[in-house]
């Protein structure tokens, strides 16, 4: 990491980095061929007893601190990965720890048979945030104190794929309803009920559940596990055109990421989302928004459609990731007019919503909604795109033209499939973790707490890579 850490320093000091610096730094530094008894040890074991659906490289963590991680070796990692966009304060925070370890002496877990204080203030801070921030109909930078202003309600689960599985539950009950409503004599629990399909987006994901797996339209993680769920209906992200035969009067949800994450960063246009919008309303179906990637501030903004027109907002938003810094939880947000149809045992869970998952929520939630950090994020994501933008030009044989994404979800587009899994592998040689995502695309989700010269060392490697890839 030495030569990593002149390399930075030097970029800082010219003020921008010129093509040929990072050249010289070709020399692989991080060589996992030898192993220690210990990580062998370690290795051995997992091969033995765990079941083998991850594809991992062959060295094994050991500690983290900030925007670095260890491995029992005692390689240094920049991890520009984050947990894949999960740990939004970094790894090893001392005010996550300290409400860790006060939580855990005090209350762990109750079920939901019984209130606990920290659910309702998690709850309560992601609804006021959103009314003041933005977004599931509010417009941005609008104090509502209005009592008479709609609320919204919120649904803790464990998981971002929990969450999005109780989303297009309540939308499939709230379908039910509107069906029933839509003429005399109807109940909602006929077996006539048509309003029940799912129109979702190709480059989605949604999970691995068999619900979320269904609306996550790729045939690598569906075609082994088929058949799905039936009533599902596959669109294009910004196809104009295709909305009015996608969504019909039979279609109770729509389940959509504005910025597309593990499908390769790509982002809905507002005009699309609008157009999306509208068409939901004409034919009654509930608009889910799966922010579980691009949500809590990794745009820079609490919500990635917080800042447009509520003409493109959800009924729904689904989150997880960066909610706990890295404990378990999900979390559906939804507007009071799709809640109503939700009473009691119509949905439940018995770990989500425990008092240590929503205290830690609430820590990390209050930090990252403070403006200075906001601020921060601002800064450091115009300073990383700056930086990225000039690798186009440099490998223009390698690299598509345009950066992909917003914030602190930035995506690297390449012209050859195979080159994405080339440079993460390349990088990881440096001791630079990046992702791919989708087919064509490198992912870049750092810390949200992330700073310039952890972005000048990443920038660095992977010009590095770039270079030994030509």
């Amino acid at each position: 990491m030495k030569n990593f850490q002149s390399l930075s320093r030097r970029a800082r000091s010219s003020g921008r980095l010129q093509r040929g610096i990072a050249s010289e730094y070709k020399a692989v530094t991080h060589d996992t061929a030898q192993k220690s008894e210990r990580t062998q040890a370690t290795l051995s074991r997992a091969k033995e007893y765990i079941l083998p659906v991850y594809a991992r490289p062959d060295f094994v963590l050991s500690h983290g601190k900030g925007s670095y991680v260890w491995d029992t070796e005692g390689r240094k990692y920049l991890d520009f990965s984050a947990g894949i966009a999960v740990n939004a304060l970094g790894h090893s925070d001392e005010g996550v720890t300290k409400v860790l370890a006060q939580q855990s002496q005090q209350l762990l877990h109750t079920s939901n048979v019984y209130h606990n204080e920290w659910a309702a203030k998690l709850a309560e801070l992601l609804v006021t945030l959103t009314q003041k921030e933005g977004g599931l109909g509010y417009p941005a930078e609008k104090s509502t104190t209005d009592g008479a202003t709609p609320g919204a309600k919120v649904f803790f689960s464990n998981s971002g794929t929990e969450a999005n599985e109780g989303a297009l539950k309540i939308a499939r009950k709230v379908g039910k309803d509107r069906w029933a409503a839509n003429a005399a004599g109807r109940s909602w629990d006929s077996k006539d009920c048509t309003k029940t399909r799912i129109a979702c987006f190709e480059s989605s994901f949604h999970g691995r559940s068999m619900g979320a797996l269904s609306v996550t339209s790729s045939a690598k993680y569906q075609l082994p596990f088929a058949p799905l769920l039936p009533g599902i209906d596959v669109g294009k992200v910004n196809d104009f055109n295709g909305l009015s035969s996608l969504i019909g009067e039979d279609t109770c949800a729509v389940i959509v990421e504005p910025i597309q994450g593990e499908g390769g960063i790509n982002s809905a246009q507002t005009e699309w989302l609008a157009a999306l919008r509208q068409r939901c309303d004409q034919v009654g179906a509930v608009l889910i928004f799966d922010e579980i990637q691009c949500g809590l501030y990794r745009t820079g903004t609490l919500w990635a459609h917080s800042p447009l027109p509520v003409e493109c907002h959800p009924d729904i938003v689904t989150m997880a990731k960066p909610l706990a810094n890295g404990y378990p939880i999900g979390s559906v947000l939804l507007r009071d007019s799709v809640a109503s149809t939700m009473t009691a045992g119509t949905h439940g869970t018995t770990f989500g919503g425990s008092p240590i998952a929503c205290a830690v929520g609430y820590h990390v939630l209050s930090r990252l909604s403070d403006r200075p950090f906001v601020a921060q994020i601002a800064e450091t994501s115009a300073y990383l795109f700056g930086r990225l933008s000039q690798l186009p030009t440099w490998f223009p044989d390698i690299l598509q033209p345009t950066i992909r994404g917003r914030g602190l979800i930035l995506g690297l587009a390449f012209k050859d499939e195979k080159d994405p899994g080339r440079l993460v592998s390349l990088a990881r040689e440096r001791g630079v973790f990046v992702l791919t995502a989708g087919k064509d695309a490198v992912r870049l989700v750092p810390s949200l707490n992330v700073g310039k010269t952890e972005v000048d060392l990443a920038v660095d490697v992977i010009e590095s890579c770039l270079g030994e890839m030509q």
